[in-house]
């Protein structure tokens, strides 16, 4: 994609992590052929398994998606990774907070992941990955990642355990655009955003929640942290292959 920034290291991580349908890594794999992002892997088949099930037979993937993050920050260059579920996070996280220890994670996500082993209903490990990156419990990918560092925005579907850890941990929540826009302005910030921030009649999702935002709201909410903010890196999750095009757009401010 013409005017993607060459200090970008873009990179579409299409290999399956814990996804339960295809869309996701079709999606990303889309999304990636829109922006022109590097593809690695290949899209697998998609199941329902529990999460230690998730954590040994993806691990490949989930090196790989870490270890992208390392390489940019390595070389000094600003890290978006593409990728079908938010289980990525279980690696790519420690690795922000290991490079990058002052900085923030803007969470832009219908969902907290802030689930445990102990907690999940679902043992669904794209539900407990930002828990595993705090270190509430061991993925086996480290951890290091302060929970009162992370700054939450759009997150509308939250279990009752998750929520008792989300407020025990002193996870950060904001409401409005402006008041996050005070409250980043000039800080270092690592954006994890998962696309079903949108709600699901502007974008199909498998966790579907109503009450997102549109496609304008979103682009001018990641125009607003672009320009407050300095953004070291983002990881983009739940695409969907029919609305690449139109996600590329929304995009711009990241890219």
């Amino acid at each position: 994609m013409s005017g993607v920034d060459d200090t970008r290291h873009l990179v579409a991580l299409l290999c399956r992590t814990s996804d339960r349908d295809a869309d996701g890594m079709l999606g990303a794999a889309a999304l990636g052929e829109a922006l022109g992002a590097r593809a690695i892997g290949s899209p697998g088949t998609p199941r329902r398994t529990s999460y230690a099930e998730d954590l040994e037979e993806a691990r490949g993937c989930l090196l790989e998606a870490g270890g992208q993050l390392d390489d940019a920050f390595e070389a000094g260059k600003v890290p978006v990774l593409l990728a079908g579920t938010c289980s990525i996070c279980v690696s790519t996280l420690p690795v922000v907070a290991r490079h990058h220890p002052d900085a923030l994670v803007l969470w832009l996500d219908a969902h907290a992941d802030f689930n445990t082993p102990d907690t999940s209903q679902s043992k669904f490990l794209g539900g407990m990955g930002l828990a595993g990156a705090c270190g509430l419990w061991d993925t086996g990918f480290g951890a290091g990642l302060d929970p009162a560092r992370v700054v939450m925005f759009g997150v509308r579907d939250v279990e009752g355990g998750e929520r008792v850890l989300l407020e025990r941990q002193g996870v950060g929540t904001v409401d409005r655009p402006g008041a996050l826009a005070d409250l980043l302005d000039a800080r270092k910030v690592f954006i994890h955003l998962d696309l079903d921030i949108l709600d699901p009649e502007v974008l199909p999702s498998g966790f579907p929640a109503d009450g997102g935002l549109d496609f304008e709201q979103l682009r001018r909410l990641l125009d607003l942290v672009a320009g407050a903010a300095d953004v070291i890196g983002a990881e983009i999750t739940g695409a969907h292959p029919d609305h690449a095009e139109v996600l590329a757009g929304v995009l711009g401010p990241l890219l």
